[in-house]
């Protein structure tokens, strides 16, 4: 592999002549800020087992395993804050560079650092929903009752079943978002990939997409993903690294 400055330099390239720039992240890109990646050892997922939407609607033990899993996290992602790889793509939105920012993310991390062309195509943590009526709530005031009330909380209007706005395993994806993304990455000319192991469908098609649309792809990952051989540019160093180093040389 090349060196850090010479891979550094062909991204740079590579985003000086691109007109239109998607840019993609996953957990990774979030794991500077203190929240764990799902999958790494320790994560949630190592912690709980996935409970699908499903068993969701099906079973009460499985809404109370659920909301058990979903107030820990809560408590790591409620004092989470952007980091640097967050905030260099909201400069480089800014500038007038990035185009639109698909994430996997359910923190809300990268419109506190001030994106505003966020699709967040597995939903926000930051909102419950009533899987009857819809209506929706502030998540700290479901946590809240969560915590005063027992793990399955209900709706005051319909009793419908309360859920974090998140999409489950099994819960289908929401289309407008996955639109969206899917048009933002086949008219891209580059495809900036952050910190996602390209692992969860369809999510990770959206590089392939883009890739044979014509677009460029730059990775930056810690681990290997199926499509790297895809990629012109591939980072293993932290994403904080990677952003922080490719928004400094594009300024000068």
């Amino acid at each position: 592999m090349d060196s850090f400055e010479e891979r550094i330099s062909r991204a740079v390239r590579l985003i000086g002549n691109a007109g239109r720039i998607t840019a993609f992240t996953g957990a990774g890109i979030s794991t500077e800020s203190g929240i764990s990646d799902f999958r790494s050892t320790g994560g949630i997922w190592a912690r709980y087992r996935i409970v699908t939407y499903q068993e969701f609607i099906a079973s009460h033990e499985a809404r109370v395993e659920y909301w058990h899993m979903k107030h820990e996290l809560f408590s790591e992602l409620k004092d989470a804050r952007p980091n640097r790889a967050h905030y260099a793509l909201a400069e480089l939105e800014r500038m007038g560079r990035l185009t639109c920012l698909v994430t996997q993310n359910i923190d809300g991390l990268h419109q506190d650092a001030g994106s505003s062309r966020v699709i967040e195509i597995h939903g926000t943590n930051r909102k419950a929903v009533c899987l009857g009526c819809g209506n929706l709530w502030p998540i700290e005031e479901i946590q809240m009752r969560v915590k005063e009330e027992g793990f399955e909380p209900r709706c005051e209007k319909c009793r419908g079943f309360i859920k974090p706005a998140t999409v489950s395993f099994g819960q289908p994806m929401p289309e407008q978002e996955m639109a969206r993304a899917h048009d933002c990455a086949v008219r891209c000319d580059l495809f900036i990939m952050i910190g996602s192991s390209l692992q969860v469908e369809p999510a990770a098609s959206l590089p392939r997409e883009a890739h044979r649309s014509g677009a460029g792809l730059i990775y930056a990952n810690r681990t290997e993903t199926p499509t790297d051989s895809l990629a012109a540019v591939v980072f293993r160093e932290g994403a904080g690294d990677v952003m922080e180093s490719l928004l400094e040389r594009i300024r000068q």
